[in-house]
């Protein structure tokens, strides 16, 4: 079954800007993948640099999501958006460079949602979600901000 933006929105009650096409069929990736200053990469690339937490603190997704990270002074939401019994998620993890904001196991494709930027659908596995950084200058390294 394909899953279009209109059907995250009536699953989320989330409304995204009027620019995108509501009707267009989300992707389903495996790989990396990048939703403004939020950046999903499959855990194994990230081996020896994140480590995953205890397990008892993992949470199931809702079927209305999970925010993953909010936009500078409180805008748009990066939402987790998955079907029920088939994500779960938590915030946190053991990552050398301190970007982790957590980790999220699938068993069937799940959504990004993002007001400004739309959908993207991740595989079944295990993601780390990460804040995405830029060079500034010569040796300036900085969140990016969306």
């Amino acid at each position: 079954m394909n899953v279009t933006l209109v059907d995250l929105c009536h699953q989320t009650g989330l409304v995204p800007l009027d620019h995108l096409d509501f009707e267009a069929d989300i992707p389903v990736i495996d790989g990396l993948q990048a939703q403004g200053d939020l950046i999903v990469v499959p855990s194994a690339m990230l081996a020896g640099v994140v480590s995953t937490p205890d397990r008892a603190g993992w949470t199931e997704v809702p079927p209305e999501g999970v925010v993953l990270l909010r936009g500078e002074d409180g805008g748009n939401p990066h939402t987790l958006v998955a079907d029920p019994g088939v994500c779960r998620w938590i915030a946190g993890a053991h990552d050398r460079d301190r970007l982790a904001l957590g980790l999220f196991e699938a068993t069937a494709p799940v959504y990004l949602l993002h007001p400004e930027h739309g959908a993207s659908g991740c595989a079944p596995g295990t993601y780390v979600v990460r804040r995405q950084r830029e060079l500034s200058g010569r040796r300036e390294v900085r969140l990016i901000a969306d």
